[in-house]
């Protein structure tokens, strides 16, 4: 008898014991900050605030915690924005560049800090974040660490391919950048972890509860829910591309789009042979793979851009060919897990973090880079609150532009096919040799 098709249901979610769900707001409560999202960046706010002192913290959430991206990426921790960093230098010079990418390492530093102080059980694994090479154009990976290193301060090491198969067996990479500050975790037992310290230093979580509107009450905010109402001086909207008529012009600047992970059935041995390292791997091309191994010895991979919510069944199709084309050995693996996940981008490709008034925050489109850069913006927010902080000017540049739908959808799905092509031209005329060296 064949294995059953995947359920749709994350991989992470399936390690952990079934647990309660937190209680739903009932009635009328009020507190200094309200947060709207169970996800890092809201999880990220609240701790940051407890840890500052700040009391009387209530986050609601729709769903549970860690229920949309924040539970379902792969897990990968290192610097960095989805706006890619030379075209970050380009826009805002060296100084402030290496500045906002700074604080990312500054985060990747602190997740490391909370994992210990809190003992969440994430099961990190420090091997590193691997970019490969998919095209055999060393030049370009030489030129990117150089940049990497003199700019933005990383410590970004060249693989050479007779020393790749140390890390990744693939005859499909010509080389790599090592990031080895970088390392990859259960994304939603941190999620969890840091949601229960926060409870511990006495903020207030409440799942299934859905933000219904947020109406503006003298110098503060109300958060209208199904079955009650918070009233607070601050509110925090965290919510990402799960936002659904809470804030039109919010939600205008962001996309929902769609990404696909999968994870196989334990693979034993050979999955030590063909990725001999811990580290987290992705490539150079646009459409990149992301996988690394698990303690298991499953392989978790994700992929592709989608304006597509596919089955659990389409999605481990895709990732499954797209997995045979790095390890064909691999080709008939059984695929026990596979799943979407929705994130939110925003047309320049850095998270949209500010006020849209006075008390009313923002912290979304992280655009699926978002473990370190939550945690950026949680800090930033909860000094801003907690001491009057004033944000990095360098994030008014990324503000919210509007995006129409259903057209900015199509546009993107179109973008994401173009960059497919461009990927495939480019790797069926490669670079030549004299432009590798």
């Amino acid at each position: 008898m064949p294995p059953p098709p995947p359920n749709g249901i994350p991989y992470y979610a399936t390690t952990r014991p079934p647990r309660a769900a937190r209680a739903a707001l009932e009635g009328a409560t009020s507190a200094r900050v309200c947060i709207v999202g169970g996800g890092f960046a809201g999880l990220a706010t609240a701790l940051g605030l407890v840890e500052r002192g700040v009391d009387a913290v209530v986050l609601v959430e729709s769903e549970h915690i860690g229920y949309g991206a924040s539970g379902r990426n792969g897990g990968f921790v290192f610097g960095g924005y989805s706006l890619e960093p030379a075209e970050l230098l380009r826009q805002l010079g060296a100084a402030e560049a290496r500045a906002l990418y700074a604080l990312t390492l500054d985060a990747v530093a602190l997740i490391r800090r909370r994992i210990r102080a809190y003992a969440i059980d994430c099961t990190p694994v420090e091997g590193g974040a691997l970019l490969a090479d998919w095209f055999g154009d060393e030049r370009t990976m030489r030129r990117r660490q150089a940049l990497m290193n003199e700019v933005f301060g990383a410590r970004w090491r060249w693989i050479a391919r007779d020393e790749l198969a140390a890390w990744v067996d693939s005859p499909r990479y010509h080389g790599a950048l090592l990031e080895p500050d970088a390392f990859h975790f259960d994304p939603l037992a941190y999620a969890l972890g840091i949601a229960a310290a926060a409870e511990r230093g006495g903020a207030r979580l409440h799942e299934g509860t859905r933000a219904a509107a947020i109406e503006r009450r003298g110098d503060g905010y109300r958060v209208r829910t199904a079955r009650g109402h918070v009233d607070a001086r601050h509110v925090i909207v965290a919510g990402g591309g799960h936002l659904r008529g809470l804030l039109p012009a919010l939600e205008r600047a962001m996309l929902p789009v769609a990404t696909y992970v999968m994870v196989t059935e334990p693979l034993g041995e050979a999955a030590s042979r063909w990725i001999p390292s811990d580290a987290a791997i992705y490539d150079t091309r646009f459409a990149f793979d992301y996988y690394h191994r698990l303690a298991d010895t499953r392989l978790l991979w994700g992929g592709r851009i989608s304006v597509r919510d596919r089955s659990p069944a389409a999605v481990a199709r895709l990732l499954q060919r797209d997995m045979a084309c790095v390890f064909p050995a691999l080709r008939d693996a059984r695929v026990d897990h596979a799943w979407s996940g929705t994130m939110s981008y925003a047309r320049h490709a850095m998270p949209q973090l500010g006020a849209l008034a006075d008390g009313l925050w923002h912290a979304v489109g992280f655009g699926g880079h978002g473990v370190a850069p939550t945690t950026v913006a949680g800090e930033l927010l909860a000094a801003a609150i907690a001491s009057a902080a004033p944000l990095p000017a360098a994030f008014a540049r990324y503000g919210l532009q509007a995006m129409p739908r259903p057209l900015a959808l199509a546009a993107a799905q179109c973008r994401y096919t173009a960059s497919q092509w461009r990927d495939r031209l480019r790797e069926a005329w490669p670079a030549s040799p004299r432009r590798r060296a």
